[in-house]
């Protein structure tokens, strides 16, 4: 069973920057893709990122495409989002969470760090 545990989260002006970690209790495999996601108040959770721990192929939502950056740290097991350019609508609690394979559901989810965005 894998653990995430996020950190990072805070609050920030609009136009700044935060970094985002998320750590892994174990070894994750080759296989798996590390995602992030994020929840607005009221708003259901939406994608925000990926990165394949194998390769480090990534993709990311049109809505921070450009200003935000995955990246890992295989020997750390962990996983980072560098977010900058934050805007107001950034403002979530935002979540990371693995999948064993690209073909996998997302079965593993961190406890979530709260990010805010302020104008």
């Amino acid at each position: 069973q894998v653990q995430l545990v996020e950190s990072g989260g805070g609050l920030v002006q609009a136009g700044g920057s935060l970094r985002l970690s998320c750590a892994a209790s174990e070894r994750t495999f080759s296989t798996y893709v590390m995602g992030w996601f994020r929840q607005s108040l009221g708003k259901e959770r939406e994608f925000v990122a990926y990165i394949t721990w194998s390769g480090g192929r990534t993709y990311y939502s049109d809505s921070v495409k450009g200003r935000f950056t995955i990246s890992k740290d295989n020997a750390k097991n962990t996983v980072y989002l560098q977010m900058n350019s934050l805007k107001p609508e950034d403002t979530a609690v935002y979540y990371c969470a693995a999948r064993e394979s690209p073909a996998a559901s997302y079965d593993y989810w961190g406890q979530g760090t709260q990010v805010t965005v302020s104008s």
